[in-house]
């Protein structure tokens, strides 16, 4: 596995990974855990070739939040990238990444407002601008990222298409079902922030949603159901919950009642000082 950290040898990579098929990228921030591994062996079923990004992006850490403290573990993330056999290790500088001078933003309007485009502002605008620029750089037939984030995969989806972006397609920008702990609890870097009590606790996230979702589907009101799971969240050990709301899968739209299409239940709670996200999909009333 090549380790790259400026752009020019990366082309000089891609270029020569291309002459054997399609490539993919896997965009992560590091401190890699049996999620981003599943990312990266979906991506072998898609390329000849793999790319990883690790980069901790300061444009989508905003005041206050957790950059300085997020975890960089460069040398044991190459080693979980070597035994999956990837092929570069694409992990860039800040200097590299943002050169002086730097001055461009991507911002993608509606699907990045409310939820997590609320509690935390700029925060998908530093998303957009960072993955465009990993687009660009690495040219890839296929990205994979993981579905924990719905909004994140849809504001990065919508942004291939808005650019006319061929590499990749919208359509070859691939979201990778949740990995979860055995309890339930998606899998994320941030719960390494958790102390044992409120590890044990985090799990009254994933089992409200789910009876939640079971309430939803045997035809309870929506806004019934979603307050009932705000109840249950902060019963389970959480302190406060920042959203707790029933989307449209595609554009995000907001529903206060069951819908014939794809639908998500998407909720951001936080216990302790860390913030935990999931969403989790509904099955429309057609099913």
């Amino acid at each position: 596995m090549q380790i790259i950290h400026t752009l020019d040898p990366l082309r000089r990579a891609i270029e020569q990974l291309r002459t054997s098929g399609p490539v993919a990228l896997v965009p992560t921030m590091g401190a890699l855990h049996e999620g981003h591994l599943t990312l990266v062996r979906e991506a072998r079923k898609h390329a000849q070739s793999v790319v990883v990004s690790i980069f901790v992006n300061p444009l989508q850490f905003g005041a206050g939040e957790d950059l300085d403290a997020y975890p960089r573990q460069l040398e044991r993330d190459a080693g979980l990238l070597v035994a999956e056999g990837v092929d570069v290790l694409w992990a860039p500088t800040v200097e590299a990444m943002y050169p002086a001078g730097f001055a461009s933003n991507v911002s993608v309007a509606g699907v990045s407002e409310g939820l997590c485009g609320a509690a935390r502002p700029g925060h998908f605008d530093g998303v957009a601008t960072v993955v465009g620029k990993l687009f660009n750089q690495v040219l890839p037939d296929v990205a994979l990222f993981g579905q924990k984030d719905w909004q994140q995969l849809a504001v990065i989806r919508r942004m291939a298409r808005d650019l006319d972006l061929t590499r990749p397609a919208a359509d070859r920008i691939m979201g990778v079902e949740t990995v979860r702990e055995a309890d339930g609890l998606a899998l994320s870097s941030r719960n390494a922030y958790l102390s044992p009590q409120q590890r044990a606790a985090a799990v009254a996230l994933p089992d409200a949603m789910r009876a939640a979702i079971a309430r939803i589907e045997s035809g309870a009101p929506v806004p019934a159901a979603l307050a009932k799971l705000e109840t249950d969240i902060l019963a389970g050990g959480f302190h406060t919950v920042d959203y707790a709301q029933l989307r449209e899968a595609a554009d995000l739209g907001l529903l206060d009642a069951r819908a014939d299409k794809p639908m998500r239940l998407l909720v951001a709670a936080r216990i302790g000082t860390t913030r935990l996200i999931d969403n989790m999909a509904v099955a429309p009333t057609n099913n």
